[in-house]
């Protein structure tokens, strides 16, 4: 679930070190192979080869699983599917708007996955651009405050990641979020290394422009679909454009309490 809360950073984070960490590994490990397969298996002349691997291994992804996965992308060892990149849109209750990536080696199995989520849950399938407008591909990079020799302030953080492209730098409580164009989001990875700065990802999601603001009841609703939606294999990422506040956010933890 990629979206534009607070809350949405918290249920990340627990989303690592759940019931789901083996699925969840699945998932990060098509990302390394699909990368492989696009850009070759050198991770130092492929950026998004590189960052799907920091990502796996900041999810404690093995390294004989990540290597393994390398050599199937790049053809140097065989086994690799043939995975497909498709995007489906749709609404979750409350008129919440949901675009769900897939990377499949079955689409049909994917549409009916994809469709079941959303209806068994109140939710529906769009059609191809009416939801899509309501997203913009950008760059984001996630830098927690706690870094090896103390904490990174605002103004700190924006001395480093401004010339490189980023456009905004908002405050997730434990982390700052910096958002920049997709094309920019490996310069503003590289400042940060530069810089000694730690984070903890880096890539190109797609951040709604327009936000729903709901209230508890409806966060249930919209995170029940995202839910089912991430349940399937063949869904890799989940965005939605409902809004949670920190106060509904802490009723919702309770829920979880």
């Amino acid at each position: 679930m990629s979206g534009h809360s607070k809350w949405a950073t918290t249920k990340h984070k627990k989303a690592a070190i759940d019931a789901k960490r083996g699925k969840l590994f699945a998932k990060l490990i098509k990302n390394i192979e699909v990368a492989a397969r696009t850009g070759g298996g050198d991770i130092n002349g492929n950026p998004t080869l590189f960052d799907a691997v920091q990502k796996a291994k900041k999810s404690s992804v093995p390294n004989d699983n990540i290597d393994r996965a390398v050599k199937r992308g790049s053809g140097a060892e065989a086994g690799g599917a043939d995975w497909q990149t498709i995007m489906y849109e749709g609404y979750a209750p409350g008129g919440v708007a949901v675009l769900i990536e897939c990377l499949t080696d079955n689409r049909n199995r994917a549409a009916t996955e994809v469709r079941v989520a959303l209806t068994r849950n109140g939710g529906n399938l769009a059609d191809p651009g009416s939801v899509s407008y309501n997203f913009a591909r950008k760059g984001v990079v996630m830098v927690p405050k706690a870094q090896k020799d103390g904490e990174i302030g605002e103004d700190s953080l924006l001395e480093v990641v401004l010339d490189a492209g980023a456009e905004e730098v908002e405050d997730y409580g434990d982390s700052f979020r910096i958002l920049s164009e997709a094309t920019d989001f490996v310069a503003v990875r590289t400042a940060l290394q530069e810089a000694g700065v730690d984070y903890d990802s880096a890539e190109a999601e797609f951040v709604p422009n327009l936000v729903v603001p709901l209230d508890a009841d409806g966060a249930r609703k919209m995170m029940r679909v995202i839910d089912a939606l991430e349940d399937s294999d063949d869904v890799q990422n989940v965005y939605a454009n409902g809004d949670v506040s920190d106060e509904v956010a802490a009723e919702l933890d309770e829920d979880q309490d």
